[in-house]
């Protein structure tokens, strides 16, 4: 409402103005536009830095990770199409494009926008295969701290930098549809805004985490490239 006010009021001021300065109606509506146009960009740059600094490879709480949806939504998540296709799967990652593609034999089955690792976090290049798979799997480095009544004290913290408080349990973070190809790296579902933001994961969207779990068996091979 204050907002509402503002603006209203900056426009009436423009209309009384007009005849003194030579105004037309046109230009008043021009500069009305130009005045809301620049506080919406405002509000949605503070907004950006929000994001940028509780992104990680963890999965953020479900009512923050709705709120950064509404706001930023996830980008278009691609396709899949394997129903004739026959060979070995394949999986390669192009951390520029932050893109991942499925490959049975030849055939392109599959593409994804994904979320690889952010600055100082990066998805390391390299040929991996995948070594293990688990549908449920439950985070051991990254998570919450939260007190016997589940209030979470502490969030988005990394077991091994991240000081315990006194009284709180570790609570790991959520990870479906996980499939580690490179020691502690691993490709599983979670929240994929339209830049790199993990501590190193690649972030599958939800819909298309599934496809490339259950098409793509121990041993897989798996391609990070620039």
């Amino acid at each position: 409402m204050r907002d509402s006010s503002n603006a209203s009021g900056f426009t009436e001021t423009l209309i009384r103005s007009r005849t003194t300065f030579g105004l037309n109606r046109k230009a008043v509506s021009v500069l009305s536009a130009d005045f809301m146009n620049a506080r919406r960009l405002f509000h949605l740059s503070l907004t950006l830095v929000a994001v940028a600094c509780i992104a990680g490879c963890e999965e953020m709480p479900p009512d923050m990770q709705g709120r950064l949806t509404a706001i930023w939504p996830e980008r278009p998540v691609g396709y899949w199409h394997d129903e004739w296709a026959e060979g070995s799967a394949k999986i390669v990652v192009h951390l520029g494009e932050q893109k991942a593609y499925f490959y049975k034999g030849k055939t392109l089955v599959g593409e994804t926008t994904i979320s690889t690792g952010k600055r100082g976090f990066s998805t390391p290049v390299g040929h991996y295969h995948i070594v293990s798979k688990d549908l449920d799997h439950v985070s051991s480095e990254f998570g919450d701290y939260v007190d016997d009544q589940g209030n979470v004290v502490k969030s988005n913290i990394d077991v091994r930098k991240d000081s315990q408080p006194r009284g709180t349990h570790f609570d790991g973070a959520r990870m479906p549809y996980c499939m580690h190809f490179n020691g502690g790296y691993a490709m599983h579902e979670g929240y994929v805004p339209p830049y790199a933001a993990s501590h190193g994961c690649i972030r599958l969207p939800h819909g298309m985490a599934s496809h490339f779990f259950y098409a793509a068996p121990e041993g897989t091979p798996v391609v990070v490239k620039e």
